[in-house]
């Protein structure tokens, strides 16, 4: 829990007695590779902090095909917000691409902890805003980039992901064939 403590102070100061209350919203759940949080047609009842691993958020369209919506590693939130905050079922699937584990929030509990310690209802403001900017980014980012300007981005953004990540996912999330990356790959090194 000192790895959630640090989290959150990085947007705000919390005492001992606050985070006391604060973590007993939280749940640790151990997260096998491969396994899913959440698939389409799930009750989406959590939003997870990743403590440690990858995830891949996605969904199939009508052929089956996936297309990769988001990764989230380590001190990313992460949940299909559509159904989390309307209460509804999954569109999305969230799956563990290594071992992990992960802190998981309901929204009545998120709600609650607004409700208690207004400054994590700060806490979860700023966080959601950087995700919808990211988002947003991303979004640009496959209207307007070409796949050489969406590689480049993605290697500075997330350093980190780039060398964890299998290029068959990193193609995906692009929007590029395996053979496109592969070019841009080598041509960037």
């Amino acid at each position: 829990m000192d790895k959630l403590r640090k989290h959150i102070e990085e947007i705000i100061t919390v005492s001992d007695e606050e985070f006391a209350h604060i973590k007993t919203f939280f749940t640790l759940k151990r997260v096998k590779k491969h396994q899913y949080l959440i698939q389409e047609g799930d009750q989406a009842n959590f939003e997870y902090l990743i403590m440690s691993g990858i995830f891949r958020m996605f969904y199939l369209d009508s052929e089956g095909k996936e297309h990769i919506v988001q990764f989230a590693g380590e001190n990313w939130w992460m949940a299909d917000y559509q159904a989390y905050f309307n209460e509804k079922k999954a569109d999305l699937y969230i799956t563990c691409m290594e071992d992990a584990e992960v802190l998981c929030m309901t929204l009545q509990g998120r709600e609650k902890l607004s409700a208690d310690l207004h400054k994590m209802e700060h806490f979860f403001r700023v966080k959601l805003t950087k995700g919808y900017v990211a988002q947003q980014r991303r979004i640009i980012s496959l209207l307007a980039g070409n796949p050489q300007q969406r590689y480049e981005e993605f290697g500075k953004l997330y350093p980190h992901l780039m060398q964890k990540i299998p290029k068959k996912y990193i193609a995906e999330y692009l929007g590029v064939s395996r053979e496109t990356l592969s070019r841009l790959y080598s041509a960037n090194k």
